[in-house]
């Protein structure tokens, strides 16, 4: 899995976190004062990159946290069938069959951007 560490403290809205083993997006961080016997601590909530489902943890801001690499990619559409479209990797004239978001409009030869990890991609 292509991914690194980092501290709770380095994060910030809109950058990527590994949560419940799911690489997500950052929608809210806060943080809270450290008490009389603890550290600060960080409320990280986050949506799937992938799957699109909401979820959260609460951290000491000095905790590690792994953060995953997601590599942002080029595109081209050969074909669109329905809600799926089948795209040539640019870089590597890979073809693969990809899930078209419902508010996104592509043609045939189009060049669009997307997201890939592990195997896993999704157009932006």
């Amino acid at each position: 899995m292509a991914r690194q560490q980092s501290q709770v403290r380095e994060l910030d809205e809109g950058s990527y976190v590994m949560i419940d083993d799911a690489p997500c997006q950052i929608t809210a961080y806060s943080t809270a004062k450290p008490g009389k016997h603890g550290s600060a601590k960080a409320r990280v909530e986050g949506k799937g990159v992938f799957d699109e489902k909401k979820r959260n943890f609460t951290q000491p801001v000095d905790a590690k946290i792994w953060v995953p690499i997601i590599e942002r990619k080029q595109g081209q559409v050969l074909n669109v069938d329905g809600d799926d479209a089948q795209l040539m990797a640019l870089d590597t004239y890979d073809t693969f069959t990809i899930r078209v978001p419902e508010d996104t409009d592509m043609t045939a030869d189009d060049e669009i951007e997307y997201l890939e990890m592990d195997g896993q991609r999704k157009i932006v």
